[in-house]
């Protein structure tokens, strides 16, 4: 974007992320288009439409600048568009409008402008000068640039517009004393209570049983905690295109093959030559470059640098020896020594002091004062050279090594600038010198040098054979064909030798699956509305194939009972306990409970609501709370807990002493509740809002 271009032409700082309102600026041009393409609309939020095609376009300009995936774009996109529609209304609603000095402070407070020194005066302060400048520059500049920044202008309106509504929110959050002191009280007032309870873990699960019904009726009365997008609850069978047996022996051969001269008939000569094998021919490098997948090295490598389980055969090879055939990764190699020298690797360590104009960013200093700082602590570190590290840690302006004591690890020849990488090459393990970069001074010292191997390895990729491949989609076809009359298909499928998931709930917008990765076709094809219930589908690709069965459909707006059922179940099943256990804790009194239920009395002492724990139990908020409620000595009825059925005779409430203002128990209300304003805001809107959302099927 032209505007954009601008900005960075004069300060060469990426423009950030401007606020949640900035959806147009953040993902790309707004288009205003009503022409041809997709006609129905995407989705509405209290009857304002959002168009298809500009849904999609927005889109698809943050997939690209983003970086992301076409479904994250997607989501991203959807909340910003709800939010921006939700917020507009409601500063309509309240007539917010925002003037000239309100939008230059909202300038001001933005890092894009504020931290540009293109846009600060002497001392790094905001200059509204320069702004007004650079804004008369981009008016010149031509009426397209003129309307992208008018554009831009009105997304900072928003911005400026959101701070003051949640401003005014959060400034019309307050706490009263008594709401102060109750909050105290919680933390401070103490009950000590006896009392008498039986667990619901002892009555058996079969006797109170909770059926799919229930769970539903659970989820309707209570429609807010359960909300959910429409889902479906897949099976499917992977079967990855992985290489056979026959497969890696053929591979194999062909490697074991390069060991051994062979004979070639020369159409020139018409006679038969014989070319040598790798263990003796003479050109390596091109015996290579022919033969293998992976093309020759002609780098030194430390011992460590080579393939972990494969270090020592490799590193102590003689010169002209071989070793293989042996798998790395996905390939089958055979290498083969050409040479070993000493001082191939290098540890170093090294101080940096930069100098106005090196290549160090955010050096001052003159090249003089850098030369004499460097001196300085050479001298010192050629006198104590253990000192190193901590001179580094202190003086060295190499952020990637200061940390380190100035440490780089294994440094092949070549990588590093040269006069620095002559120095380390040409001088001894325990040398500390001074050479110049463009970056700056360097104090060196030279740690280790390491001895390297020079190896020369043919590899040839293990890979499906077309025989392996067609025996792999005959497999998947065959289950394809014979799932939907299988009474298991789970089981069907794992006797073809598929790998299997059973019973997972998928939602709209996903991408991944467990154990098969990114698979948004399947997503999207699972929630296609020509998809019928129990449809099953193969889906090829050069990983292998999955077949697919949709077990359940739901499109409720409630969330699936499977993904719920661990949540509602044990309330449910506790609610039946109690009826059951209240049958057996029979007496007015926590000694007759005792008595009819067998279970002693047990105490506790000092305990807050804030904190409503039962020793060896959990939490208990009821219990307790009953405990405060109940005068003392004086026993309670039957309380349905959390953790079973309970009795409690109060013994004593200690109620903490009144301050002499509550002050601070006002501002720790205060600042949790204007903390979650923000958030909590949004929510209610949506809540409450009519929002239709036709993406699925749109998206892909």
């Amino acid at each position: 974007m032209a505007v954009l271009s601008k900005i960075r032409q004069k300060s060469a700082l990426l423009i950030a992320v401007i606020g949640i309102a900035l959806l147009a600026f953040v993902i790309g041009d707004v288009v205003r288009s009503t022409g041809g393409g997709l006609s129905r609309n995407i989705g509405s939020v209290d009857g304002e439409e959002i168009n298809t095609q500009e849904f999609l376009h927005k889109v698809a300009q943050a997939e690209k600048q983003g970086q992301m995936s076409n479904t994250q774009a997607g989501v991203m996109v959807w909340n910003n568009e709800v939010n921006n529609i939700l917020l507009t209304n409601e500063f309509a609603k309240l007539g917010l409008a925002i003037g000239k000095e309100q939008l230059v402070n909202v300038v001001k407070n933005n890092p894009t402008f504020a931290n540009n020194p293109e846009f600060q005066n002497a001392v790094g302060q905001f200059d509204i000068n320069k702004f007004n400048q650079f804004v008369a520059m981009m008016k010149n500049a031509g009426q397209e640039q003129w309307n992208q920044w008018l554009a831009y202008e009105k997304e900072l309106e928003k911005v400026g517009l959101e701070q003051m509504y949640f401003s005014l929110v959060q400034g019309g959050i307050y706490t009263t004393t008594t709401e102060a002191k109750a909050v105290y009280a919680s933390e401070n007032n103490k009950v000590t209570f006896d009392y008498v309870t039986v667990p619901y873990s002892t009555v058996n699960n079969e006797e109170a049983p909770v059926s799919n019904t229930e769970i539903v009726e659970f989820m309707k009365k209570h429609s807010n905690r359960f909300k959910s997008e429409p889902t479906r609850v897949l099976q499917y069978a992977v079967l990855s295109s992985a290489p056979s047996a026959a497969d890696k022996e053929t591979v194999k051969e062909t490697i074991e093959g390069y060991l051994k001269p062979t004979v070639q008939y020369n159409a020139t000569t018409k006679k038969n030559d014989t070319i040598p094998g790798f263990k003796t021919v003479k050109d390596i490098e091109s015996f290579v470059n022919t033969n293998s997948d992976i093309k020759f090295d002609s780098l030194y490598y430390a011992k460590k640098d080579l393939p972990l389980e494969y270090q020592e055969e490799l590193f102590n090879l003689q010169p002209g020896q071989t070793f293989g055939p042996y798998i790395m990764g996905d390939y089958y190699c055979i290498s083969r020594m050409i040479d070993k020298k000493a001082g191939q690797r290098v540890d170093a360590s090294h101080i940096l002091i930069g100098f106005a104009g090196s290549a160090s960013q955010g050096a001052t200093r003159t090249k003089e004062e850098a030369k004499a700082k460097a001196e300085e602590i050479l001298a010192k570190v050629k006198a104590a050279p253990a000192t190193f590290a901590t001179e580094a840690m202190m003086a060295s302006e190499d952020p990637g090594s200061k940390n380190n004591g100035g440490k780089y690890e294994d440094i092949p020849k070549g990588q590093m600038v040269k006069p620095f990488d002559n120095f380390i090459f040409n001088n001894a393990a325990g040398t500390i010198g001074l050479v110049e970069t463009d970056f700056g001074f360097h104090i060196i010292q030279v740690n280790e040098k390491k001895e390297g191997a020079k190896l020369a390895t043919v590899a040839r990729k293990i890979e499906v054979s077309d025989v392996t491949a067609d025996e792999l989609f005959t497999k998947a076809t065959q289950l394809e064909q014979d799932a939907p009359a299988a009474k298991d298909f789970i089981a069907s499928a794992q006797g073809l030798g598929f790998t299997t998931q059973n019973n997972i709930t998928i939602r709209p917008f996903e991408e991944f699956l467990p154990g098969a990765g990114n698979q948004r076709s399947i997503i999207s094809w699972a929630f296609n509305k020509d998809t019928k219930d129990s449809a099953i589908k193969r889906f090829d690709s050069a990983d292998g194939h999955i077949i697919v069965k949709i077990t359940s459909k739901n499109d409720t707006g409630l969330a699936p009972v499977e993904e719920v059922k661990s949540i509602i179940e044990p309330i449910l099943m506790n609610e039946k306990k109690a009826v059951i256990l209240r049958k057996k804790m029979v007496g007015n009194t926590i000694q007759e409970v005792s008595n009819s239920s067998k279970a002693s009395i047990s105490s506790m002492t000092d305990v807050t609501t804030a904190a409503p724990l039962i020793t060896n139990i959990g939490n208990e908020p009821l219990v307790v709370g009953t405990a405060f409620a109940t005068a003392v000595n004086k026993d309670s009825k039957l309380i349905d807990g959390l953790q079973g059925v309970y009795m409690v005779n109060t013994k004593n409430v200690a109620k903490a002493p009144e301050l002499p203002n509550y002050v601070t128990y006002k501002a720790k209300v205060e600042n949790g509740v204007r903390g979650m304003a923000q958030m909590q805001i949004l929510k209610v809107l949506k809540d409450n809002a009519k929002i239709k959302d036709n993406r699925i099927g749109v998206l892909q």
